[in-house]
């Protein structure tokens, strides 16, 4: 699951469904993976996940208003959520 921190507008709408993986940064009100690794100017983040989060995960990323929560399997690249409009 990877995280376009930069396009993040702060709704909260990812931590409220999955306070698991996503929770609200209180410095710049934007969200973070938990224990995701960051790109080094922390504008995007990546964590894997398993099959038994997925579901919870791939609601995270259909529910965020601009789209930034990505999921992909990662053995075929192919995407899986957020599903397209």
């Amino acid at each position: 699951m990877t995280l376009d921190r930069k396009g993040c507008i702060g709704a909260a709408a990812c931590a409220a469904v999955a306070p698991k993986f996503c929770k609200m940064n209180d410095e710049d009100g934007k969200v973070d993976l938990i224990g995701g690794k960051a790109s080094k100017n922390n504008e995007h983040q990546e964590i894997e996940i398993d099959e038994a989060d997925l579901q919870m995960n791939k609601e995270a990323a259909d529910v965020c208003p601009v789209k930034v929560i990505v999921i992909k399997n990662k053995q075929t690249g192919e995407k899986v959520a957020p599903e397209d409009v």
